[in-house]
């Protein structure tokens, strides 16, 4: 077991006055030790503090008076301080096996850690889920929860996570609806696999036994050029718009038995199927949103001005702990869910010698390359036009790195955004989607620091998008 580092603290806080310095390693809290940040945030709560911390070989009693409540002011190194509940489930669509060699190490950890779906809105299988972990669930009130179902046939379930407890792990997401716990439930469909007839089957067993879930998400299967598995292959589009046409009949059912539609279908798939997307009001709240469920038709609404991104209802712990980690642990469909980088930026290029360049900033009246990939073009270039710009224009950038059917923002790689923009003119203004950087790096290492031209880091929302092009700030 590790434990918590304290990687910052907030000037003036109880802890800051009390002499807690980044660097200090704490080893308990009032004499216990906390495993996550859930436990410290519990911990913390409290008004007087003693905390044992480790601080260069030695070891420091700090006592800390504070109002109950009252935030700590402590950001530690990460989000769990015991082992990661690693997944051993050995799924033939996992992308995590389709990642090439040589990436940093925490991009090739599998968690399967109802902490971290919590936390970060990971999914988790249950097929490692205890009796320990449910009643922590209840007692300390982790709610929502977000779980892979893929299918509720057992003995399909157990073959497509390729574990035997496949069958039988559902079992916890009946017990946690039956004690109130709101789950959110994910369908990744595997053509040829769970979806058809089995993917009717799944949404009829929903509605039979599952029909307190929150929400279902219809999510494609991820295809790289490193898939190992051949039988797992992209969507054709007759395919795509079987499932769009499934969901949308499974949503009327819902919505006569349940009285909400309950079940969606990811935007890939509207693109694939080249299908129109429903309507914003289709989405409500837009709570499936980082499932890439309704982005679209989010992101032209703050485009536009008729919505901005403080209404999608993104909750969740994570978003309000004290000791929100300063490097977490993402699932690959958000690999930005730990950056920092919210801020509108400028990021100059480097030299061939590796110095940072000289280059002069592009006016702000230059022209303006939108930077995205092919997905994000699709849904970005009808809104450009829309605005009648000829300065204006979206980049598309092909994801050669990964390959295979990749084509979403968060996965935009270093390497790619240097062979594209090799080729832009200088002078221009590039404007860079935030999705795709983790704590400054892309997702093969590099930064913006090693493309050859400036680039601008947005925040991935259609405003912020839309004040950029404006020259103007929130």
């Amino acid at each position: 077991m590790s434990f918590p580092l304290v990687v910052g603290v907030t000037p003036g806080s109880p802890a800051d006055l009390a002499g807690v310095v980044p660097g200090d390693e704490v080893r308990s809290i009032n004499s216990i030790v906390p495993r996550d940040v859930l436990e410290w945030r519990a911990l913390t709560d409290e008004a007087q503090l003693e905390l044992e911390v480790s601080r260069g070989g030695m070891e420091v009693t700090v006592e800390i008076d504070k109002r109950e409540g009252e935030l700590l002011g402590i950001d530690v190194h990460s989000s769990v301080f015991d082992r990661v509940r690693t997944c051993d489930n050995h799924c033939a669509f996992c992308f995590i096996y389709q990642l090439p060699k040589g990436l940093r190490t925490s991009l090739y950890l599998k968690d399967d850690d109802y902490r971290l779906s919590f936390l970060y809105g990971n999914f988790t299988t249950l097929t490692r889920f205890t009796e320990l972990d449910f009643e922590r669930v209840l007692t300390e009130g982790l709610s929502p929860l977000n779980v892979s179902i893929h299918t509720t046939n057992p003995e399909l379930r157990s073959s497509m996570l390729r574990n035997k407890r496949g069958a039988t792990s559902l079992r916890w997401l009946r017990m946690l609806l039956d004690h109130g716990v709101k789950v959110n439930g994910q369908l990744v469909i595997c053509p040829g696999v769970n979806d058809g007839a089995v993917l009717d089957d799944t949404l009829a067993g929903v509605l039979d036994e599952y029909p307190e879930l929150a929400s279902i998400a219809v999510v494609p299967l991820g295809i790289s050029q490193f898939n190992p598995e051949p039988t797992m292959r992209r969507h054709t589009v007759a395919e795509a718009q079987a499932v769009v046409d499934c969901v949308d009949k499974w949503q009327h059912i819902f919505c006569l038995a349940l009285g909400h539609r309950l079940v969606f279908a990811a935007d890939e798939y509207y693109l694939l199927a080249g299908r129109p997307f429903p309507s914003a009001d289709t989405y409500g709240d837009f709570l499936m949103y980082e499932d890439g469920i309704g982005m679209a038709r989010s992101f032209d609404s703050e485009f536009f001005g008729t919505a901005s991104a403080a209404d999608r209802c993104i909750g969740g712990f994570f978003a309000s702990v004290d000791a929100a980690p300063a490097e977490g642990y993402r699932a690959v469909r958000n690999p930005a869910a730990d950056t920092a980088m919210h801020s509108t930026g400028c990021a100059p290029p480097r030299s061939p010698s590796g110095a940072l360049g000289l280059m002069l900033s592009p006016r702000r009246d230059a022209p303006i390359g939108v930077l995205t990939a092919p997905y994000g073009a699709q849904v970005i270039t009808p809104m450009i036009e829309r605005l009648g710009r000829d300065d204006v224009r979206v980049i598309p950038v092909a994801n050669e790195f990964f390959g295979g059917n990749t084509a979403v923002t968060g996965l935009m790689v270093g390497a790619d955004l240097v062979r594209v923009l090799a080729d832009e003119p200088h002078g221009h203004r590039y404007l860079l989607p935030d999705v795709c950087l983790s704590e400054g790096r892309f997702l093969d290492g590099l930064t913006v620091h090693d493309l050859p031209r400036r680039v601008e880091i947005v925040p991935t929302d259609g405003a912020s998008l839309r004040r950029a092009l404006e020259n103007t700030t929130a």
